[in-house]
C-alpha cells in the first residue's frame, strides 16, 4: 500500500513539475470571484440593418 502512495506522489510532483516548466498558465490558488477573476464575455457582434429597412 506503501508503494501505491509513493507512486501516487511521485508521479503529481512530475505532473506539477512538467506543468510549471511548460509555461503553462497554472493556477492553483482555485476558484476565483470578484475583481480577481479574469474570465470576461466576448463583445456581441454589432447586428446590421434589417433587411426591410435597406430596401426602401
Amino acid at each position: 500500500m506503501w508503494k501505491m502512495l509513493l507512486a501516487f506522489v511521485a508521479f503529481a510532483a512530475l505532473a506539477v513539475f512538467v506543468l510549471m516548466k511548460s509555461d503553462g498558465n497554472i493556477d492553483m490558488s482555485g476558484e476565483k470571484h470578484g475583481v480577481d477573476a479574469t474570465h470576461t464575455e466576448e463583445p456581441a457582434p454589432a447586428a446590421s440593418a434589417p433587411a426591410s429597412a435597406a430596401s426602401n
